[in-house]
């Protein structure tokens, strides 16, 4: 279920427990706000802290073109999360915690529908083996906009213990990239990163989730923010690529013409097509920042 628009480069964490800092959170210059109910709420203020995030987004000002995401919990602490937070109007979508399986995904989808929602979006956060094995499945899930990666929870379930370049967690990350460009969807959300006070090791971090074909990243911490854009802005000249090449594009479908050159020669074909819009999509977003 891919969706028009301008796609975000960060999306903030924001503890769905914490008022003072759900009303900061539109300020701190986040493309999308995740407000979150599960790991950040102990057991006991789960029923507090979702009425407090319900109560966010009724009276939330004008979030500044940020979208508004809700992290709900697994089980029935979920069913009741969806129960409480379906068709309010601010709300972009539901990221699914330990989105198990299609099976998972398709259930909320259909708790949605039942509860009269047509327009909430889901964001499957894999983080488990089965979540990983099972991602074609749930990438074609009803309702899925985009794909999440957890990898805390994916490497204490899996045993995995990445290095400082991460290569262990290769073959998860190219599963959700590949899960979600056969789907149709939108690339993945790249995973948080613990690094909060080394800016250096946190933009080669997320230089190298971008090159493995990730759009945006997950921010735990405001700090992380500008270094998440910086990765994920297109510069002037990607920009004047990409509106050359769909404009190539369209002026050979007006003329009938089934091939298409770039400026260099090149063959245009779909993938091209894809990279370009992609490219304005997030810089769309830059733009509306």
């Amino acid at each position: 279920m891919t969706a028009p628009g301008r796609l975000p480069r960060s999306y903030l964490y924001v503890p769905g427990n914490a008022p003072d800092k759900l009303g900061k959170a539109p300020t701190r210059g986040a493309d999308a706000l995740i407000a979150d109910l599960e790991d950040a709420v102990p057991p006991g203020g789960k029923d507090a802290a979702r009425r407090a995030v319900a109560d966010w987004l009724r009276s939330v000002p004008d979030p500044g073109g940020a979208e508004l995401w809700v992290r709900v919990n697994g089980g029935a602490a979920g069913d009741a999360d969806v129960r409480a937070l379906a068709g309010l109007p601010a709300l972009t979508g539901l990221v699914l915690a330990k989105a198990g399986d299609a099976e998972h995904v398709a259930a909320v989808a259909g708790l949605l529908s039942g509860l009269g929602d047509t327009t909430t979006l889901l964001m499957p956060l894999l983080e488990t083996a089965g979540a990983v094995l099972d991602v074609r499945g749930i990438a074609r899930a009803p309702r899925v906009h985009r794909l999440q990666i957890g990898e805390v929870d994916l490497a204490a379930d899996t045993g995995i213990d990445p290095g400082p370049d991460e290569t262990e967690l290769l073959f998860a990350r190219s599963m959700t990239v590949l899960a979600s460009a056969d789907a149709g969807l939108h690339p993945p959300v790249g995973p948080v990163s613990a690094v909060t006070a080394d800016p250096a090791a946190l933009a080669e971090s997320t230089e190298r989730v971008r090159r493995q074909g990730f759009v945006g990243r997950a921010c735990i911490h405001p700090a992380q923010i500008p270094v998440v854009h910086a990765a994920f802005t297109p510069s002037a000249r990607q920009i004047a690529g990409a509106e050359d090449v769909l404009a190539r594009f369209e002026a050979a479908a007006a003329a009938g013409s089934g091939v298409v050159l770039d400026a260099e020669g090149r063959l245009i074909d779909a993938a091209v097509i894809r990279l370009a819009r992609r490219t304005l999509a997030t810089a769309g977003r830059a733009a509306a920042k």
